[in-house]
């Protein structure tokens, strides 16, 4: 049996399972060529992707109203399928340890209804080995099919950049890989029915899962190196961005900037190879180094808030601050893992009244996530400080002047942590301007 063949002629299904910012463009692409199920536990979600609207801003309410994809949280429907798409997400638990929660419940989900001639292929982000060591034992004991002979395994790293309009998922090459050559033939076929960039064929299941972490780990790396920089040149009283606009004329000179590493990528990719490679005797230095800067940039942050609030002789305890952005990254609703909670729980240890305002944020996931209650832009008056911790366009289009309306008498703190706002221009109006 040709199951690639089958799923272009719509005798078989994709089943996408888990249907968050990786899952759901993947079943509303596929559903462009081939018939899709989608499916998901969360109730909710489903409910409002049948109703057309998209929580995750990632493919359209006009293109969910229109998607021929076949949504439900009916796991029976999973059998209908022969090819399985396993998206959920992989977070880390409190002690920093992969929290593989999600993967085996997805992979449990589809023994129970995974027919013979079946393929799976996970998406989520694991250290090298999960797939073969955790995932297959669990698919064959429930479903009691027999792994290489009645189903085969693939594996296609994420790489969904949520909130970025530029590098979609078509337009990424997909890295795919399968336990056999006639599976990676058939997993690459499939793929390439919506990855217009085209498809790498890994070697095997575990370099393709190894690739996945290591990219998200360099880009870590970056990051804290560009975070350590602007600690010590904070120090040196120089200004951090000015160095790196001047270093960046250099032909290779890499363009990292500092900033809050959150997200459920790059800031939980790391803790799995190295969880991975500690299991193997190796204990991580340069990945946990890079982990530990990044970890402590938000309370950095609100270290030098205080500091700034005090150089304007303003009383801590019960000092208003404003912060504008809560998500983990600039233009995406998703708040999960974001460090700016961070920021925001150090600034209450201090006395400090806080409040949030983003405009993209999922409010329904910020309360349920953190207990937050985001605030309307009518409450944006009468502040201390702002800190402006997330880049979102709409939040970028507030110029200095709207932000000066927000403000107390006396001086005016603003802390930039991207530097959105000019620092010449923001000084020369008397505000105390701080930046990383």
């Amino acid at each position: 049996m040709n199951l690639y063949n089958d799923i272009l002629n719509r005798k078989e299904k994709i089943a996408v399972v888990g249907l968050g910012y990786v899952g759901i463009p993947l079943a509303v692409e596929f559903a462009k060529h081939v018939d899709v199920i989608g499916f998901d536990i969360n109730e909710e979600k489903v409910s409002s992707y049948i109703d057309g609207y998209d929580v995750t801003k990632e493919v359209g309410d006009e293109n969910l109203k229109n998607t021929s994809v076949e949504f439900t949280t009916d796991e029976n429907k999973l059998k209908e399928a022969k090819f399985y798409i396993v998206a959920v997400p992989t977070p880390i638990n409190s002690d920093k340890t992969p929290n593989l929660r999600p993967v085996i419940g997805a992979t449990e989900t589809v023994a129970r209804n995974i027919t013979e001639g079946s393929i799976v292929v996970y998406e989520s982000t694991v250290y090298p080995g999960t797939t073969e060591e955790i995932c297959i034992p669990i698919l064959e004991k429930i479903s009691g099919l027999k792994y290489g002979e009645d189903f085969k395994i693939g594996y296609s790293p994420e790489r969904i950049n949520p909130g970025d309009k530029i590098n979609r998922l078509t337009t990424i090459v997909k890295i795919v890989s399968g336990c056999d050559v006639k599976t990676l033939d058939t997993v690459a076929k499939v793929y390439e029915l919506i990855i217009e960039a085209g498809v790498y064929r890994a070697e095997s299941i575990k370099v393709a899962e190894a690739a996945k972490v290591i990219e998200n780990s360099q880009r870590d790396i970056n990051i804290a190196f560009m975070n350590e920089l602007a600690m010590v040149f904070n120090k040196m009283g120089i200004d951090t961005k000015e160095v790196l606009k001047a270093a960046g004329t250099k032909w290779n000179f890499l363009n990292f900037t500092p900033g809050l590493v959150g997200g459920h990528c790059i800031g939980v990719d790391p803790y799995y190879f190295v969880y991975k490679a500690e299991e193997l005797g190796y204990h991580s230095q340069i990945i946990l180094a890079g982990r530990k800067i990044n970890d402590g940039m938000a309370k950095y942050v609100a270290e030098n808030t205080i500091k700034s609030l005090i150089k304007a002789d303003k009383k801590i305890k019960g000092a208003k601050v404003l912060v504008m952005g809560l998500t983990f990254k600039e233009n995406c609703p998703d708040t999960r893992n974001t460090k700016v909670v961070d920021i925001i729980e150090e600034l209450k240890d201090y006395g400090v009244d806080v409040l949030i305002y983003d405009p993209v944020a999922d409010s329904d996931e910020a309360f349920s996530e953190y207990g937050i209650k985001l605030n309307s832009k009518d409450d944006l008056k009468n502040v201390d400080a702002v800190i402006c911790a997330v880049a979102h366009e709409n939040l970028k289009s507030i110029n200095l002047e709207q932000l000066e309306g927000m403000y107390n008498e006396g001086s005016k703190v603003l802390i930039d942590i991207k530097g959105v706002y000019d620092k010449v221009e923001a000084q020369n109006r008397g505000l105390i301007y701080w930046r990383l």
